[in-house]
């Protein structure tokens, strides 16, 4: 019987995975719709009264998005307020969802890295995640690997979906 190789493991292929740069910690959201009058109408002093109220030090050390799931027309004061009460507690607070807050947590760390190793060499952006890691951060992996990289797959190894080959000069 023949010996089995792993060709994968035996190539020069490199795994570019995101789930490696996910970084720890809570992520919370915070729906200001429950500050507002019937959940659509912002009274400023009533507004005011309810963040001075609220106990902010429960988001110590977390990742915080804060939105509106109603449609109510929010002036922009209002969300920055809000972020100037979590400054003090939260490691990390953007206006929109959780995706969003995942996306601009990546935006920050990918910015980062020393993508030189990546010089000339096969890349695989691993695919099948099994934390939440956005479509966003995918993209722009993918556009932080392409000056460096040979070529960009997606996927995993045995199934990979070309993205990108480097031009023959």
């Amino acid at each position: 019987m023949e010996e089995i190789i792993n060709k994968v493991a035996n190539s020069a292929l490199e795994v570019f995975d995101l789930e490696d740069y996910y970084p720890k910690g809570l992520r919370v959201q915070i729906d200001i719709s429950q500050w507002l009058l019937e959940g659509f109408l912002l009274k400023e002093k009533d507004f005011r009264e309810h963040l001075k109220n609220h106990d902010w030090s429960q988001y110590q050390d977390q990742y915080v998005a804060v939105h509106c799931s109603t449609d109510a027309i929010i002036p922009a004061w209002a969300l920055i307020l809000v972020g100037v009460h979590l400054a003090p507690f939260a490691k990390k607070v953007v206006n929109g969802t959780i995706e969003d807050l995942d996306a601009s947590l990546y935006e920050e760390i990918l910015s980062k890295i020393d993508y030189s190793v990546y010089k000339s060499k096969p890349v695989i952006v691993k695919g099948c995640s099994r934390k939440p890691v956005p479509m966003r951060a995918y993209i722009l992996a993918a556009n932080y690997l392409q000056p460096f990289a040979r070529s960009i797959m997606y996927g995993e190894a045995c199934s990979a979906v070309p993205l990108y080959k480097e031009s023959k000069k």
